[in-house]
């Protein structure tokens, strides 16, 4: 045997399940078709949110959270509805998850030193239902490091444990194959890459130099997910999520690319709920790309005005913040719109200061420094809007500011092949708006939204522009924002039991293979079910990952 374990692929969740193997003495073997200068995958591109229930950070903030309301949540937002199949584990995976998040997640993080931000955001507000979609309180707990502080330490013990002699990287070595003899995962074969000294991020060759196979008692699979392999998503794009988009941009590196999902159904894996995916519907194009359709996703506030490609406000719960995959569904399914690949935002300069993030440890560098000086002085008590959201209105091709919603029009309908807009119609919808915001009491669900997230004072300091009319000159100039379809998560994958292990087509475990994280839609091949809330593609590594290292562990002791 080449090793105890091999684990394929170097990001969040085989670094986690390689940790929990050397940390038992087990000797690893960990395969990424990446450089060295990739570990953490795309985990360490993230915002570094973290789904938490109860925790200090909500106590503090008055916010009274619990199990019951973050499994009724869950149940709400995911609405399992295969569960003699496909979720018949994923439902299992989805409980014991949020009993992590109520329980020891806080605890077990506190002790590889990640940290967090005092305040905690409110990310999927949700579809206005009680029992629908959303977060019924603020839960997205955003770490001092971001994406980039919550991968290090496992980087940190992987770097330790190759030097102890446990762990034998394997960079630039390309998995086509798990072999599995007899019914049981005997290892891995594929091709060695050309050497390939590219910076993090940047697509690389795929020239192959020669052949390899690794053998091992057992195997864990921990590739990621399809989010840049745009034919894969057109492929399993779900009917009723309407038309796939001709054109999208792309929020993870080009090796997010599928592969293994197909060569472990190769290998007689099962694979489920491939239908189920999360793409946003606020990305845009970034002015400096380090990946190939390189797409950064607005974290927006709750008070920039939504308009569809005809310049019509959307309707419902297709608010800003709210629910990503009810506006996607109504984006590609209204008939007169669906041809269309892009939306608008309309907001003023006062709310861009005090709303608008974006997602990305490169586009956060002070909390990604865990500078905590500058987090204030830019973000609580600055004037104007973030670095990094400056250079996009300055320099993204998606961005165009007016003083008026005439001048505003004109330059929105010069963004697209022809002019779709018209300004009479975007005015008197503003103008309709704005008359909401004379007085306390308001029928707009979108100004109603705005005042109850004032009401909680971590949006109220930082985060919730105070309510003011967008047509005010004081509070300009208007900006509007186009804004694409940006790939990111895969919601299904290999079927797993809550220890991790791989099941076959027959629905038994495949002997000594075992999946984490994305490829195995963080656990059980759904745990999402059709909606994330959020903060849980992190915790989805996480969890899975320290299962599968766990068991793979105690099978090889």
């Amino acid at each position: 045997m080449d090793a105890d374990v091999i684990v394929v692929g170097a990001g969040l969740a085989g670094l986690v399940a390689a940790h929990e193997l050397t940390s038992r003495g087990r000797r690893v073997a960990l395969v990424d078709q990446e450089n060295a200068g990739n570990l953490g995958g795309q985990a360490f591109w993230s915002f570094g949110g973290l789904f938490l229930v109860g925790s200090p950070e909500q106590r503090r903030l008055g916010i009274k959270d619990s199990f019951d309301l973050a499994w009724s949540d869950w149940r709400g937002s995911a609405g399992f509805d295969r569960l003699e199949d496909e979720d018949s584990w994923a439902v299992r995976w989805a409980r014991a998850y949020v009993e992590f998040a109520a329980g020891e997640k806080r605890s077990w993080l506190d002790g590889h030193g990640i940290t967090f931000l005092p305040t905690v955001g409110w990310a999927e507000r949700g579809d206005l239902t009680a029992d629908g979609h959303g977060n019924t309180v603020p839960r997205f707990h955003v770490a001092w490091g971001t994406g980039t502080g919550v991968v290090e330490p496992f980087v940190r013990y992987a770097k330790q444990a190759a030097r102890d002699g446990l762990l034998t990287f394997h960079h630039r070595h390309r998995v086509d194959a798990l072999v599995v003899e007899g019914g049981t995962a005997r290892g891995v074969r594929g091709m060695v890459l050309a050497e390939d000294p590219s910076p993090r991020g940047v697509a690389s060759s795929r020239d192959a130099i020669g052949e390899f196979e690794l053998t091992a008692q057992a195997v864990i699979v921990t590739s990621g997910g399809i989010g840049a392999n745009h034919d894969i998503v057109r492929r399993y794009w779900a009917e009723r999520l309407g038309t796939p988009p001709r054109e999208m941009v792309t929020g993870v590196p080009a090796y997010v690319d599928g592969r293994m999902l197909d060569i472990s159904a190769e290998a007689g894996v099962r694979l489920v709920n491939r239908d189920r995916m999360w793409h946003y519907t606020e990305g845009l194009q970034n002015w400096d790309p380090i990946w190939p359709g390189h797409g950064i996703r607005i974290l927006p506030g709750p008070s920039s005005m939504w308009f569809d490609a005809l310049g019509r406000r959307l309707p419902g719960a297709c608010l800003p913040g709210y629910d990503t995959l009810g506006t996607l569904k109504h984006l590609r399914t209204t008939e007169d719109i669906a041809g269309y690949d892009h939306s608008w935002f309309i907001l003023s300069q006062k709310i861009i200061e005090k709303e608008f993030a974006l997602s990305g440890s490169e586009q956060n560098p002070d909390i990604t420094a865990k500078d905590r000086a500058g987090f204030l002085k830019e973000r609580i008590l600055g004037k104007g809007a973030p670095g990094p959201v400056d250079a996009f209105v300055r320099k993204g091709a998606d961005f165009v500011t007016a003083a008026g919603v005439e001048q505003l029009v004109e330059k929105m309908n010069a963004l697209t092949d022809k002019p779709l807009l018209d300004a009479a119609e975007i005015k008197r919808q503003i103008e309709a708006r704005d008359l909401q915001i004379a007085n306390p009491y308001a029928k707009d669900a979108q100004v109603q939204g705005i005042r109850n997230a004032r009401r909680y004072i971590g949006d109220r300091l930082g985060r919730v522009a105070t309510p003011h009319r967008i047509l005010d000159p004081a509070a300009g100039p208007l900006i509007g924002v186009k804004l694409h379809i940006l790939t990111r998560k895969t919601l299904g994958g290999i079927q797993t039991d809550l220890d991790s292990r791989a099941l076959g087509t027959d629905g038994n475990p495949v002997d000594g293979l075992y999946a984490a994280g994305e490829v195995a839609g963080f656990g059980g091949g759904g745990v999402h079910g059709y909606n994330a809330l959020e903060g849980t593609f992190l915790g989805g590594c996480l969890f899975s990952g320290r299962a599968a290292g766990r068991a793979a562990a105690k099978q090889t002791a």
